[in-house]
């Protein structure tokens, strides 16, 4: 099993965005929400996008798990023009979106529906992975006997079973309490490194972004842009407390101080966030 993740971490999960608009109809009148995106993320990279409300940042996450198609520019995974949904692209949203009614293996198991292996190869997938996000003692439990935290496991978890290329993940511990946030950041950390999978982390929390990310892409709002990318150069497991740690999360911040001043007039409400 660690084999195969070293070698699909190492051969897969290219994304490119090449000039990337988006835009809707309101009203009549078009709504830029995206404009002129480019960034490459490697294989086994993983990115924090951060940004205010309204700049975009789920709406690419939309794209790029395929949930939307209706764009201009490229979108490609390994050289492929993105089109609709697929098992190589994962996606954890801030809501947990588990069955009420089925066990914690079960939804799990949802995400091996179309998966072309046998049922023993699925039973052996699931268990790898309930063991992966530290849920062993639960297999039969009910998303109401777990608490929000464990439910976002199992989430990440059926996610991640069918070994997608990218994990795409939209503000997932946003509803989360301070202390079962933190932890699971660790979590996710720990899992990511063991997992190897290139993973796109969308967040309003900058100390989340810069404690998770390779690298922190700033987007300005209205419409949504790449305002600059920042390297986070610390090795792992990050210390919240260091200078260093402080010093590119300032670097950070103060990228959304000039918003006010240089955005454009603001267009027709739009939940673009």
């Amino acid at each position: 099993m660690e084999m195969e993740r070293s070698m699909a971490s190492n051969s897969t999960g290219t994304l490119e965005i090449r000039h990337l608009n988006k835009q809707y109809e309101v009203e009549g009148a078009p709504l830029k929400v995206l404009s002129d995106i480019k960034l490459r993320i490697a294989p086994g990279e993983f990115v924090s996008i951060v940004g205010s409300s309204g700049c975009g940042k789920s709406t690419l996450l939309r794209l790029i798990v395929g949930l939307e198609e209706d764009y201009q520019g490229e979108l490609l995974l390994d050289g492929q023009r993105i089109a609709g949904t697929s098992l190589e692209r994962g996606i954890v949203f801030q809501e947990h979106r588990l069955f009420p009614w089925l066990t914690v293996e079960d939804n799990i198991g949802l995400g091996l529906l179309n998966a072309p292996l046998t049922e023993g190869q699925k039973r052996f997938a699931v268990r790898d992975h309930i063991a992966l996000v530290g849920l062993r003692g639960f297999e039969k439990a009910l998303p109401h006997q777990l608490s929000g935290g464990m439910a976002q496991r199992v989430a990440i978890a059926r996610a991640l079973v069918n070994r997608p290329e990218i994990l795409l993940l939209d503000e997932p511990f946003g509803a989360l309490d301070a202390i079962t946030r933190a932890h699971l950041q660790q979590e996710l950390q720990r899992i990511w490194q063991a997992e190897g999978i290139t993973t796109i982390l969308v967040t309003h929390d900058v100390e989340e972004a810069v404690f998770l990310g390779d690298k922190v892409v700033v987007m300005a709002p209205r419409p949504g842009r790449i305002r600059r990318v920042l390297p986070v150069p610390l090795a792992h497991p990050r210390q919240r407390a260091s200078l260093e740690f402080a010093a590119i999360k300032a670097d950070v911040m103060s990228e959304f101080g000039s918003d006010a001043a240089t955005d454009p007039a603001p267009q027709p409400a739009l939940a673009a966030a």
